[in-house]
């Protein structure tokens, strides 16, 4: 009995939808950041690029738990002494919801090429319309 291994001529990759509506922030991540792996499918490697296309929407309606909202902080350092900046997830929420969803599911990948290449394939929106109607995506529930 041989192993397959998948390579980039035998992967399909589908696209999917995911409802962050009154979901937390983390399981929303969770599950983008599995269908970007393809953690899902049976042909799954960690080392080969086989996974799905993302869309996530209604990030604006996306729920924090706890006090995070007012306890944690979105930083970066700009490379300059002293510019540290920093913006609370209250403020980050209101003014860019889509930075925020896309920093938590980016933070599940890896960190290495592969998973610079498998951000690419998410796509995040404040509301409920997106540009991929066009790919026919699939509703992902869990």
């Amino acid at each position: 009995m041989s192993t397959t291994m998948p390579n980039t001529n035998s992967i399909v990759r589908k696209w999917y939808v995911i409802d962050a509506a009154g979901r937390p922030m983390g399981k929303v991540a969770v599950e983008a950041a599995n269908l970007l792996r393809g953690k899902n499918k049976v042909t799954f490697a960690p080392h080969a690029d086989c996974g799905d296309n993302v869309i996530i929407i209604n990030c604006e309606k996306t729920v924090l738990t706890g006090n995070k909202l007012t306890q944690k902080f979105e930083r970066h350092h700009t490379g300059w002494i002293g510019h540290l900046k920093e913006t609370r997830y209250d403020t980050l929420m209101a003014t860019n919801p889509e930075k925020a969803m896309k920093m938590a599911v980016e933070g599940m990948l890896p960190k290495n090429s592969l998973g610079r290449t498998c951000a690419t394939r998410l796509r995040v929106y404040k509301g409920e319309n997106h540009e991929q109607t066009a790919q026919k995506p699939e509703v992902w529930a869990f």
